[in-house]
């Protein structure tokens, strides 16, 4: 016996099409405990790609007087007039520096790019 009432449907909410990426796009713009966690995630790794990249340019700038104290001759060396070692740290790190910050901005905006897709990614 029929009452005339269409059968029921269950609907199910995790078989909707987009709604972890709704889901986790409002937990960021809202500042919610996961939303502040992804936020937290993507600073601490722009920041310990900062560090290591400055590590970096710091030990090759701290191994230019280090290698001078260390070969003598090398240190003594002019060209044009000017010691090696000032002429190294004058000229050569310029480029340096500029290649480090250059690879700095690419990598933080691939850790960006992997952020957006974390954020947008569907169930």
């Amino acid at each position: 016996m029929t009452s005339g009432r269409p059968q029921r449907e269950r609907v199910v909410l995790a078989h909707r099409r987009g709604a972890r990426m709704v889901r986790t796009r409002v937990e960021v713009q809202e500042q919610t405990e996961v939303g502040d966690a992804l936020v937290r995630g993507l600073v601490r790794a722009q920041l310990g790609l900062a560090v290591r990249l400055a590590a970096v340019v710091m030990c090759v700038i701290v191994a230019v007087p280090v290698g001078g104290s260390l070969f003598p001759a090398l240190a003594s060396t002019a060209v044009f007039g000017v010691r090696l070692n000032w002429l190294v740290l004058a000229v050569l790190m310029y480029p340096l520096v500029y290649g480090v910050g250059r690879l700095y901005v690419r990598l933080a905006e691939q850790a960006e790019r992997d952020f957006i897709r974390v954020v947008d990614e569907e169930p």
